[in-house]
C-alpha cells in the first residue's frame, strides 16, 4: 500500500479496488476583534473555501465577539479569552493578564483537537499564543500585517512566522531582519465592494449626479470628533448648495446630526451603519475619513481623494497609513489636535476651489502598486501547507 500523501499531490491507496482519499489540509485563523482584523481574514477564508482544494478553515476570535454577527463562511469558529493588557496597575489589567494566561492554555486544546498544518495569524493579542505555540509544535506560520507600521503583536512573533505578508511594500522597512520571509500580498477586501457605475450609484440614495458627493465616516468606531467636526466646518461652506452628502454616523450621534442637518438644509443621506459600502464609495467624490488598515484599502481600490484624520490612539498605524497616501499626493492629512482649529473646513474648501487638484488626487492612486490581494494571500497560506 503506497504512503498516503497531501491532498496536492492526489493521494490513494493500490489495492483490488483503488479509491480515492480525500485529506484535507487544515488551516487556522486567528484574529483580533477589529474590523481591520476581521476583515481581511474572513477574505482569505473565502477565497479558501472557494476552490476546488480540499481544505478545513477554523477562524478563532477573542471571546469578547461572542454573539456578535460575523459571517464565518463555512468556517468553523472558537475563542480565546484574550484581552487588551495596558501598562497600569488596576484590577482591569490584572483581570487582562489572568485572560491572557487562561488564553494560553485555551490555544493548546484548540492546536491538539484541530491538529493544522498551518496557522495564519492577522495581529492583535489574540494571535499571540496561537502563533507562538504553534511554532513550538513545528506547525507551519503565516502572519499577515494590514498596516503600514507593523502592530506590535506581529512584531513580537516575526520571529517564529515562516512567512510575514505585508500589504504596503514600504512595511519591509520596519521589519528589516525578516526581509526573506516577507511577502507582498496587498490587504484583501470584503467580497462585496465591488465598483459600481457612479450614476447607479447615485440613483440608489436618490442624489444629484450634478453636485459634488462628500462621503463621511468616522472608521469602525464612528469618532464623534470627526462627525462634530464635518458639521462644523459645512456649516460655514458659503457654496454649500454645490454639494451631497453621506455621512455614517454612528449610533450615538445619528439623532443629533440628523436634526443638525435638517436645520441647516444641507442635501444628505445620513446612516448610523451602511451596508452597501460599494454604492457609498462608487457615488462620492472625496472622502473624510479616520485611517484604518480597511479603509486605506478601500480608497485605493475605489481610487478616491481623501482628508484623512488618523485616530490618534491605535499605536501611530493611522497616522502612517495616511502619511502613505499623501506621500502619493491622494490624501490629505490632518492631525486631530487641528479640528478645533478649522482646519478641516480650511482643507475641504481648498479642494472644492480647486476641482484640479481633486482630479490630480484621484489619478496619484495610479501610481500606487496593486495587488489581487485575496489571490496572493491565498497561494501564499496553501504554499505552506
Amino acid at each position: 500500500m503506497a504512503a498516503q500523501e497531501n491532498i496536492h499531490k492526489t493521494p490513494y491507496f493500490n489495492g483490488p479496488t483503488s479509491f480515492l482519499v480525500m485529506v484535507k489540509t487544515r488551516i487556522l485563523i486567528v484574529t483580533g476583534s477589529s474590523g481591520g482584523h476581521i476583515f481581511p481574514a474572513l477574505s482569505l477564508i473565502n477565497s479558501l473555501n472557494d476552490k476546488s482544494i480540499s481544505i478545513d478553515t477554523l477562524l478563532v476570535l477573542p471571546r469578547k465577539r461572542s454573539g456578535k454577527d460575523i459571517v464565518l463562511c463555512g468556517s468553523r469558529i472558537e475563542y480565546l479569552s484574550a484581552s487588551s493588557i495596558k501598562i497600569k496597575l488596576n484590577f482591569k489589567n490584572l483581570c487582562a493578564v489572568f485572560n491572557f494566561l487562561k488564553s494560553i492554555f485555551e490555544s493548546l486544546f484548540i492546536l491538539a483537537e484541530f491538529k493544522p498544518q498551518v496557522v495564519v495569524g492577522f495581529g492583535s493579542l489574540t494571535s499571540v499564543p496561537v502563533v507562538f505555540l504553534a511554532w513550538l509544535f513545528r506547525i507551519k506560520t503565516m502572519l499577515h500585517e494590514q498596516n503600514v507600521l507593523p502592530g506590535r503583536a506581529n512584531k513580537f512573533l516575526a520571529p517564529f512566522a515562516d512567512r510575514i505578508a505585508v500589504s504596503f511594500f514600504k512595511t519591509k522597512d520596519y521589519l528589516k531582519p525578516y526581509q526573506e520571509k516577507i511577502v507582498l500580498t496587498g490587504n484583501p477586501l470584503r467580497q462585496e465592494l465591488k465598483l459600481c457605475s457612479k450614476i447607479d450609484s447615485l440613483r440608489f440614495f436618490g442624489m444629484d449626479k450634478n453636485k459634488l458627493t462628500i462621503l463621511v465616516m468616522g472608521g469602525s468606531q464612528c469618532s464623534s470628533s470627526v462627525n462634530r467636526a464635518f458639521l462644523t466646518c459645512i456649516s460655514k461652506l458659503k457654496s454649500r448648495e454645490r454639494l451631497q452628502v453621506v455621512h455614517l454616523t454612528g449610533e450615538l450621534d445619528y439623532s443629533m446630526l440628523k436634526d443638525e442637518y435638517e436645520r441647516l438644509g444641507i442635501e444628505v443621506r445620513i446612516f448610523s451603519f451602511l451596508k452597501e459600502m460599494e454604492f457609498a464609495y462608487s457615488a462620492s467624490d472625496i472622502v473624510i475619513s479616520r485611517a484604518g488598515a480597511t479603509t486605506i484599502a478601500e480608497l485605493i481600490y475605489f481610487s478616491l481623494p481623501a482628508i484623512l484624520i488618523p485616530y490618534p490612539f491605535a499605536y501611530r498605524h493611522q497616522s502612517f497609513n495616511a502619511w502613505f497616501l499623501e506621500s502619493y499626493g491622494a490624501a490629505v492629512m490632518i492631525g486631530e489636535g487641528q479640528l478645533p482649529g478649522g482646519r478641516l473646513g480650511e482643507a475641504l474648501a481648498d479642494l472644492l476651489n480647486t476641482p484640479a487638484k481633486i482630479e490630480s488626487m484621484r489619478s496619484a492612486y495610479g501610481n500606487i502598486p496593486r495587488t489581487q490581494a485575496d489571490n496572493l494571500l491565498r497561494e501564499a497560506t496553501i504554499s505552506l501547507a
